[in-house]
């Protein structure tokens, strides 16, 4: 109340302005404008405070502390908050009706016994119509059941309508960022007029005194692409842009809550985009006519550019150097990948997208293609090129590259092979390779172990049987009723035998 006294004082005894008694008392104007004009100072009788015990929720406790309890596993920022859990019991928890008042009292009291809770803060910011603020988020994901940690996001927000979009990726390299972006921009139809950034080293090479940033290349000419006009925050000043900042958590809160699991991300890409238009059917949280977003999103579109006619090309093309077994690395040494026993020692052209390692020759013919590695994972080995490559000179596979790469049951096996059948062995093998990865490759080279057989038919009758669901056939039973053959014997002359024929054989040419 003492504030209070003091606002009303600058502008009623002093004739200050609101603008003015903000900067005087530190406060947001909107908050000085709310006690200027405050009316009634009447206090408010106390709420009753609704019953914990024996309540409408108890039925939906046991719920709630599961999901809770989960969370412990969860990443921070990917755990339910009281909202979310509100929302799930509605849609998935029949019966469900109780108010969001005695959950969320329910919720704060179980996170403070789990150590769960969490307090942010947010920054409002003005913007105009058009303008909008990109970010990356980290969150988990699953994959076709292959587990991603601390993968990451990129979110676009609008400030000036509170919209936002966001685009799940494995990284934040300038390809997840580009084809992020432009995913975005392709599915609002058109480009903001200016987007703001961090000064992340994917785009900026130099901050230049006075302000300016020396960026990459291929950042500039993706700029000029699409006409929009980037914007780089101060250092260390990530409240300038608040509205993605805030739209970053608020989108992780509800929809990546619970960890997503999918079998596509290109496919969960898509139903994110849909889910953030759904998410505008929501009341502005400051605005004073209490339009929906989506109705003030609708001044955004109107203020974007229009695509360009000619699509960009959001891939990196580059070249790399092979070792003597063909193989070459990314990432400062980090990450490695086969290309060819045939590019030994030698420079191949690289095609890289956020997901994908694509190998090309001097001609830009494609020679392997490998999923993009992040994180810890080490290497990707293609053995498709290596076992083709060999088939052709199978007699100089022990003196190659290739024969120490193998594993140890590989070797084995090949060595007990007869010289006459490496290669079409090698062939064969590249085919199960092909179809169902190395691995099934050595699985059956494995039961061709065990069972000694060491020709190309019996391996391949041995991956149908294991892999293509080739059930074993009975041995066929002798009985009675088989008839009995009539054996005819030819005679051993030749013209014998095109007499009994007549108009067959020799005769008839």
């Amino acid at each position: 109340m003492d504030q209070i006294h003091r606002i009303r004082e600058l502008f009623y005894g002093q004739g200050k302005a609101l603008s003015e008694i903000a900067k005087i008392e530190k406060l947001d104007w909107r908050t000085v404008r709310k006690y200027v004009d405050m009316e009634d100072f009447n206090l408010a009788p106390p709420a009753l405070e609704e019953n914990l015990h024996s309540s409408k929720l108890d039925q939906f406790k046991p719920i709630i502390d599961k999901w809770l309890s989960e969370d412990k596993k969860a990443p921070r920022k990917q755990r339910h908050t009281a909202k979310r859990i509100h929302k799930r019991l509605k849609a998935e928890v029949e019966g469900y009706a109780c108010s969001y008042r005695l959950l969320a009292a329910y919720v704060s009291e179980k996170k403070k016994e789990l150590r769960l809770k969490k307090k942010e803060g947010y920054i409002p910011l003005d913007h105009y119509p058009g303008e909008a603020q990109a970010d990356f988020g980290y969150a988990d994901f699953c994959e076709n059941g292959k587990y991603h940690h601390e993968a990451k996001y990129l979110v676009l927000s609008f400030p000036y309508s509170n919209g936002g979009f966001l685009q799940l990726n494995y990284g934040e390299n300038m390809e997840c960022l580009l084809e992020g972006l432009v995913t975005m921009f392709e599915h609002i139809g058109g480009v903001p007029t200016e987007i703001w950034f961090d000064n992340t080293r994917t785009i900026v090479t130099e901050i230049i005194k006075g302000g300016g940033r020396e960026v990459t290349e291929r950042f500039q000419r993706f700029c000029e692409h699409y006409r929009f006009k980037p914007v780089f925050m101060n250092p260390e000043s990530g409240w300038e842009k608040g509205s993605v900042e805030n739209k970053v958590g608020y989108l992780r809160r509800n929809e990546l809550v619970p960890i997503p699991e999918f079998k596509s991300l290109p496919d969960k890409n898509a139903e994110l985009l849909v889910a953030c238009d759904k998410d505008m059917e929501r009341e502005h949280y400051d605005d004073d006519k209490n339009r929906f977003i989506s109705e003030l999103f609708q001044d955004d579109k109107a203020a974007l550019l229009p695509l360009p006619a000619i699509p960009f090309d959001t891939s990196l093309y580059t070249t790399a150097r092979t070792d003597k077994y063909g193989k070459f690395t990314l990432d400062a040494g980090k990450h490695r990948y086969s290309a060819s026993p045939a590019f030994c020692e030698d420079t191949v052209c690289l095609r890289i997208t956020s997901s994908e390692v694509i190998v090309m020759d001097s001609d830009l013919h494609e020679v392997v293609r490998h999923r993009r590695l992040y994180g810890d994972e080490h290497e990707s080995m293609d053995w498709i090129p290596y076992l083709r490559y060999i088939a052709r000179k199978p007699r100089s596979l022990k003196n190659s590259g290739i024969y120490e790469m193998m594993p140890v049951s590989m070797q084995m096996y090949m060595d007990g092979c007869e010289n006459k059948d490496r290669g079409r062995i090698l062939k064969v093998l590249a085919e199960l390779t092909e179809r169902s990865g190395f691995g099934s490759a050595i699985s059956t080279v494995n039961k061709a172990i065990q069972h000694k057989a060491t020709d190309p038919d019996s391996l391949m009758s041995l991956y149908r049987r294991t892999y293509m669901d080739v059930p074993p056939l009975p041995p066929l039973s002798r009985t009675e009723s088989l008839p009995k053959m009539k054996v005819i014997m030819f005679p051993h002359d030749l013209n014998a035998l095109d007499a009994v024929l007549k108009r067959g054989g020799a005769a008839n040419g």
